[in-house]
């Protein structure tokens, strides 16, 4: 099903969904491959229009389970479904937001009106969310497009955040097709201040009370599935996008499964790492993505936050140092507070996830990528390892050399 959405027969289900305009080139931006159920990509493609005009646009195709209200391919043996952006069939919120003249007419009835506004697209995952940021002359606020069945609980949650006092992103308001008005926040994402080689950055307690501020009433409802036990999902998915790991990380996931102990359960983000922090100099001003909150094991967290860490100083290899050097400090604090070998052993499995990333934003040479991802879950599953065993000598990765690779 990949290959289908990411071979040279890509470009002609596009085309047949383009007409009558014409298609010039293409490329995959986004892959997301859910074994057994089917596989959703994104799309950068230039038209020629009957009328002579070129334009860049964006597209989004998806097998398994085809949602209505989108151009169906279908030879007998495969259907597809294909859209083009921002006509997404399981967000339709999407399309207003991404008009600047339904944007204005929205923000004016939320009484934040006052003249155009210029819009940005931030994010897009297909079938699942999209951020636009809206300029105008009232300041910035981001609208956060969701499927309609999740609005109204994610504003509430926002809600919630807010007057608990983390620093979450209040919402303005909602629509009952999906879209999320939330006021933005001060501060630079962590990652943009660590790809710039800031010297001042939050140390680790910061990261920890404010975890330490999310609210009780979180641990309502159903507890997540903790990275450990996410980790044959994450193995599948590699496996699927690269055959001849498939074994490996199957193994590896084992591992981890076996030798993972669990923590107590309690209000978790859900997916902490360096992206969702907002800060300005020593301080965490913000906390973003909150959707994924609730009951879960605080180990977690901060086994997201050292993943990301390791992963992001492979990327951005100049400042390499500099990331682990802080990702060093946050696991001394952080193994401090939970399991030390249990801490690592979710690091391996958070490492894991991302080792689906490669392939997912289609890098030239993921398959290489993915390897080094691999390598690197191994080396933290080796160091957990060493907390139980017989050696005295422990090499954990944040402080190794990083290794050329790219992470997104």
């Amino acid at each position: 099903m990949t290959r289908l959405l990411t071979g040279p027969d890509a470009g002609d289900l596009l085309g047949a969904a383009l007409h009558p305009g014409r298609l010039l080139s293409w490329r995959a931006r986004q892959v997301d491959h859910q074994p057994g159920r089917g596989c959703t990509a994104a799309y950068e493609v230039r038209v020629r229009w009957p009328d002579g005009r070129d334009t860049h646009e964006r597209m989004a195709a998806c097998t398994g389970r085809v949602p209505p209200g989108v151009t169906v391919l279908d030879d007998g043996a495969e259907r597809v479904g294909v859209w083009r952006y921002p006509f997404d069939p399981d967000l339709p919120a999407l399309a207003a937001a991404a008009d600047g003249t339904a944007v204005a007419a929205l923000l004016d009835g939320f009484g934040l009106g006052g003249g155009p506004v210029r819009l940005a697209l931030r994010a897009y995952r297909p079938r699942r969310r999209a951020v636009i940021e809206a300029v105008g002359e009232r300041g910035r606020l981001f609208l956060k497009v969701v499927r309609p069945s999740r609005v109204q609980w994610l504003h509430e949650r926002h809600r919630m955040l807010a007057a608990a006092g983390v620093p979450a992103a209040p919402s303005l308001g909602h629509t009952p097709d999906g879209l999320l008005v939330l006021q933005a926040l001060p501060g630079r994402t962590l990652r943009q201040v660590l790809r710039d080689g800031h010297p001042v950055l939050p140390p680790a307690h910061a990261v920890l009370a404010l975890l330490d501020r999310l609210p009780a009433d979180l641990t309502r409802g159903r507890r997540r599935r903790t990275w450990a036990e996410k980790a044959p999902h994450y193995a599948a998915v590699v496996g699927a996008a690269l055959p001849p790991v498939a074994e490996r990380a199957a193994a590896l996931a084992a591992a981890i499964g076996a030798e993972c102990g669990h923590g107590e359960v309690g209000p978790v983000h859900g997916d902490l790492y360096e992206a969702q922090l907002l800060v300005a100099g020593d301080r965490v001003t913000g906390l973003l993505d909150i959707d994924t909150a609730g009951p879960g094991e605080r180990v977690d967290d901060l086994a997201c936050v050292l993943g990301h860490l390791s992963v992001l100083a492979d990327l951005y290899r100049p400042q390499a140092t500099v990331i682990n050097r802080l990702g060093a400090r946050y696991l001394g604090a952080f193994e401090r507070v939970v399991d030390p070998a249990d801490l690592r052993y979710r690091v391996g499995a958070v490492v894991l996830s991302l080792a689906t990333g490669p392939h997912r934003v289609q890098e030239p040479g993921w398959p290489a990528a993915t390897r080094r991802r691999l390598d690197l879950a191994e080396r933290w599953v080796a160091s957990a390892r060493t907390m139980n065993g017989s050696s005295s000598r422990r090499h954990d990765p944040l402080t190794a050399p990083a290794q050329a690779g790219n992470h997104k």
